[in-house]
């Protein structure tokens, strides 16, 4: 499941799991949904005698596949009483983050933001060391081990810079996940200026970039076509963010 629509299908719809699961099962809803779904998904579980549990996930396939992706739950005691063990066998890395369902899904709003913003300048300085004539795997290799580091800006262009296009996931979904996460903050009541960058980014460039999904792994090739300081082109005074 990726969308809230599609997690009300298989909780709710017409053969929806919640119809038939005993009272106490705990449901670990993991898809990347607004705090508002999130919370609006536990209230009608527990209204059937289910144990809600808001357990996003962060770290992609490969990390999925081996145990390390990110997971942040919230939930009551009893639903992490019943869920703990399974949450720590799908995972090394569990947080409990709260015990209201809809705080999982704001700390991986909280994480998106960062991870989109980190992205967009993480391909931005690489188009720039590209275009200064520097010899990029060094370049990367200097800022994972300096203060310039991010996970997402190393995982993306270390197989940017190799050539490796290769889909790992859809383009969509990092667009999906930067929307929500601008979409929490503005409700949150702030203007989220570099996030709103990069998420036009995304959704002009991704259509295209996400060419077979492969857009994942071509983060430089956006960002040299659309870094502010290219050839002949200065960055407006006062970009738009929406």
């Amino acid at each position: 499941m990726i969308t809230a629509e599609e997690t009300d299908d298989v909780l709710f719809g017409a053969q929806g799991a919640a119809a038939v699961l005993p009272p106490g099962t705990p449901v670990i809803v993991c898809p990347t949904i607004s705090p508002g779904d999130a919370e609006r998904i536990a209230a009608k579980l527990a209204e059937r005698g289910l144990l809600p549990v808001d357990a996003p996930m962060s770290g992609g396939p490969a990390r999925a596949r081996d145990g390390t992706m990110s997971l942040m739950a919230a939930c009551g005691r009893e639903a992490w009483s019943a869920s703990e063990t399974l949450l720590r066998t799908l995972s090394d890395k569990v947080f409990r983050v709260g015990t209201r369902c809809g705080d999982g899904a704001k700390t991986k709003l909280v994480n998106n933001l960062l991870a989109g913003i980190n992205l967009a300048g993480a391909a931005e300085a690489m188009a720039m060391a590209q275009r200064l004539g520097l010899d990029l795997p060094t370049t990367l290799g200097v800022i994972e081990q300096s203060s310039g580091q991010s996970w997402i800006g190393s995982d993306r262009l270390r197989r940017a810079i190799a050539g490796d296009y290769e889909p790992r996931a859809h383009v969509t979904l990092l667009q999906n996940d930067t929307r929500l996460a601008v979409e929490a903050v503005r409700a949150a009541g702030s203007k989220a200026r570099s996030a709103g960058r990069a998420r036009r980014v995304r959704t002009r460039r991704g259509p295209r970039l996400g060419h077979f999904d492969k857009g994942r792994g071509q983060p430089l090739r956006s960002a040299n076509e659309t870094t502010s300081w290219r050839q002949g082109q200065k960055e407006p005074k006062n970009p738009r963010c929406d």
